[in-house]
């Protein structure tokens, strides 16, 4: 207690768990001091649960909590008409749900918000996706409820903010909040400028102080609102940074408004002068200005990255009984889908016919397969894995799980430092640079000139702003990738292309890789088929993806008389299964069905790809297909090898060696009879020895080795299978492009390290000015986003100059 004239004040300290000022000595737990019941409770509740690792992470780490809202206010969270609409996947035993939580504001708060299967039973993994301050949390559905998990996420302080009307639609662009203070900002700098006009024509000295006066109480009353709503973003970001204790960008901007207010109310209130308001609200206006543009930006940079760029996913659409194949973004509510083996549901549908076996791994992480009949709920991110069936589409594609699976974090890979991570030090480096030049230029001009010191102090605050040095990266390698997505190769996000530029082995599977899809000839060799075989066999093929099932079916095309499948299966490397008509087919490798008892006859000399087919346990014959390699492979892997180490991994026997050898030259490693594991265990070896390797593949039997390189690209064709092993989805027809795509990558790369330089002798020159004074403080809030603009315009023009001048270019290629 301080005691003075008579009253007592309670010495104010800080909550443990918020950071808030306590003025209340009720709430305490041994030592510690909570600014309210809910902070105390959190932190019981965490202490009890083994989570007081939380506080260690951060001083202050937790959010204040808000007063307990009524027992049932979540409740109609689980009403059937509202549930559905929230959740991304449901069934009998997993329920998947992703909450926007806008009191998510650090390290902490990622930590915590991971580790609430800790805190309730029922409750399994969380992903926290911080920069859109969002998490995707699985529970039981059976022991937990959607009510039940937003009451506690609220009783820890991160309330989600459930808003049904944007799950029907996307949101405004931008926010109608941003425009509001634009428009308080713009009309108090205009209405300022006008009282001004007579200051900058001279014209209030010959009208006395009086008016001079008038004027600036006039544009202190204007400039308030700019200050409190206006710039309120900034008030708030630099509050939490340095409660944080840590320095953003937000903390100089708030210093140089605060400075420059100060200032001007100070000359308003001694009658010195009437401020400098006009610059003060131009400089929130053009502050503002710069915001709604960097966002405007970034919202179009969004859009050319979602599921359309991410997913080259054609899929097959039934009308009036024909098939035909169109792209994922021409699929609407309602369209009749045919989906076979392996096929992922591109979004939220319903089954009408057929037999669906689907595997939820992608969605719920469990491997066990759900059997589905006509009429059930299939939600998006399930895999066929079994025989075509027909679903009819309920949600919009953008709006399914879908769109939200490539960037799962379960297939990330570790890259190391990333030039998002460098932009991030350096911008944090620079900021506490501008810091300490802003304090030494007021220190300077303290002596030499009085009325100089705020001038400069507010002016170097302002004009030295990393936000054009953090555009850089985002913006050239997000125009890199938007590029890229125009010829048909599909990058997971814009650091792939950092990715690629450092790229030094490349590692090509051969069938549906350097092999064509189409064969020249697909022949049978054994005793001639009936016309009822091969309705069996064409059946069967119908049903998979996989190139050589494909071509066979191609080939027999017409044979159609034969019953539905049952049974089927895909095993990736060995073949597939299945009953037709009471009938067992076994259609794959030699090996594969001698482990089966079916004794397979030595293969022919001939090169080229081999399925061996067995009926009812009997061995039948080969389909043999003559691989032709791509004709672009003659120029595209010469040039290859001469800046990088190539390699053949191949499932296939060593009769094309000598073939691949004229192709790959003597140094490429070829390596025959792979399995996906040797496959993946080569890539191990070769990253063991300090390389970066690229694995191309066709992504289905080479997922494992595409997910332990350190760059997989998955080769597809028409039909384009989802695959999140891979970093790069690339249409076989744009494979020749390869060596394009590796130069442009590597100049995208010099772009960005470019635009950091351009960045930097931006804000040298301005620093100079600004702490000699000689800048107005509204000058200065213009030149900082334009030094935004003319980063992002550097970085885009480059890139797409880069992409012509690497053959990338151009006109948008049309879609099969």
């Amino acid at each position: 207690m301080i005691e003075g004239s008579g009253c007592a004040f309670a010495a104010v300290r800080p909550c443990f768990h918020c950071g808030e000022s306590c003025r209340d000595e009720r709430f305490v737990s041994g030592e510690k001091t909570f600014c309210c019941a809910g902070c105390l409770a959190v932190f019981e509740l965490l202490t009890e649960n083994g989570l007081d690792d939380f506080y260690s992470l951060d001083d202050a780490a937790g959010v204040k909590v808000k007063p307990a809202a009524p027992a049932n206010f979540f409740r109609c969270l689980d009403d059937p008409g509202v549930r559905p609409r929230l959740v991304d996947y449901s069934d009998e035993q997993i329920t998947r749900v992703t909450l926007r939580l806008p009191a998510m504001h650090c390290i902490a708060c990622v930590w915590l918000l991971e580790n609430l299967f800790r805190l309730k039973p029922g409750i399994g993994p969380s992903e926290v996706n911080f920069p859109r301050k969002e998490v995707s949390v699985s529970f039981e559905t059976g022991r937990v409820k959607l009510s039940e998990l937003a009451a506690l996420l609220a009783s820890l302080g991160y309330e989600p903010d459930l808003k049904l009307s944007d799950m029907d639609g996307p949101r405004s662009k931008p926010s109608r909040r941003l425009w509001l203070q634009l428009g308080v900002a713009g009309f108090a700098f205009g209405n300022i400028m006008l009282l001004s006009v007579s200051g900058y024509l001279g014209l209030d000295a010959e009208n006395g102080s009086a008016l001079r006066r008038l004027f600036g109480a006039v544009s202190f009353l204007l400039a308030v609102p700019a200050l409190l709503y206006s710039a309120a973003d900034y008030w708030r970001a630099a509050w939490t940074s340095l409660r944080q204790r840590r320095v953003t960008i937000e903390v100089p901007i708030a210093v140089g408004i605060l400075a420059l207010f100060a200032q001007s109310a100070a000359e308003v209130v001694t009658g010195r002068g009437s401020g400098y308001f006009d610059s003060l609200t131009g400089l929130i206006f053009f502050l503002l200005c710069g915001k709604w543009f960097q966002q405007k930006t970034f919202e179009r940079l969004a859009f050319d990255r979602d599921y359309k760029s991410f997913f080259p996913l054609w899929v097959t659409r039934k009308e009036g009984g024909v098939e035909a194949a169109v792209a994922l973004s021409q699929v609407r509510v309602g369209d009749r889908l045919v989906l076979r083996n392996g096929e992922l549901i591109p979004a939220d549908a319903l089954l009408v016919e057929g037999q669906a076996v689907i595997d939820y791994s992608f969605v719920t992480g469990e491997s066990e397969p759900v059997e589905k009949a006509a009429g059930d709920y299939l939600y998006a991110g399930g895999r066929q894995a079994g025989n075509a069936i027909e679903v009819e589409t309920l949600k919009p594609v953008s709006q399914s799980y879908l769109t939200s699976l490539w960037n799962q974090q379960v297939f990330h890979k570790n890259k190391g430092r990333t030039l998002d991570s460098l932009t991030n030090l350096y911008s944090k480096r620079f900021t506490r640079i501008v810091i300490g030049v802003a304090v030494a230029s007021a220190v300077f001009w303290s002596f030499r000139d009085a009325g100089r010191a705020l001038k400069s102090f507010a002016s170097v605050l302002i004009v030295a702003c990393p936000c054009a040095l953090a555009l850089a990266a985002p913006f050239a390698l997000g125009s890199a990738q938007r590029i890229a997505g125009r010829r048909r190769i599909f990058l997971r996000n814009p650091s792939v292309v950092e990715t690629l530029a450092r790229v030094d082995t490349i590692v090509f599977d051969k069938t549906g890789t350097l092999s064509a899809a189409g064969a020249e000839e697909v022949t049978f060799q054994g005793p001639p088929l009936t016309g009822a075989e091969e309705g069996l066999v064409y059946a069967m093929a119908r049903h998979s993806t996989h190139p050589y099932s494909a071509r066979i079916a191609q080939a027999l095309a017409g044979r159609n008389g034969a019953g539905p499948v049952r049974s089927f299966l895909e095993t990736p490397g060995c073949g597939i299964e299945g009953s037709v008509d009471g009938n067992e087919i076994w259609m794959g490798a030699a090996a594969w069905l001698e482990s089966r008892g079916v004794a397979v006859p030595a293969p022919p000399g001939a090169g080229g790809g081999m399925v061996h087919l067995a009926i009812n346990g009997k061995y039948r014959g080969t389909y043999a297909l003559i691989n032709a390699v791509r004709p672009e492979m003659e120029r595209l892997l010469p040039g290859l090898s001469r800046h990088y180490k190539l390699a053949l991994l191949s499932g296939d026997r060593e009769k094309e060696r000598e073939r691949f050898a004229a192709l790959l030259g003597p140094s490429a490693e070829m390596r025959f009879h792979q399995s996906p594991v040797e496959k993946l265990a080569f890539i191990r070896d070769q990253q063991q020895s300090g390389r970066a390797v690229m694995m191309i593949g066709d992504g289905l039997n080479d997922a494992g080795a595409l997910q332990q390189s350190d760059l997989g690209v998955a080769v597809v064709e028409s039909i384009h299978a989802f695959s999140p092993a891979s970093d790069v989805i690339l249409a076989a027809a744009a494979l020749p492009k390869l060596d394009a795509l590796l130069r442009f990558a590597k100049g995208s790369v010099r772009v960005v390290r470019a635009s950091f330089v351009i960045s930097a002798v931006y804000n040298v020159v301005g620093i100079s000015f600004a702490a000699r004074g000689v800048l107005s403080p509204v000058i200065c809030a213009i030149l900082m986003p334009l030094s935004s603009v003319s980063v992002v315009a550097f970085a885009c023009g480059a890139t797409a100059l880069l992409a012509r001048r690497a053959g990338l270019g151009g006109a948008e290629e049309a879609e099969p």
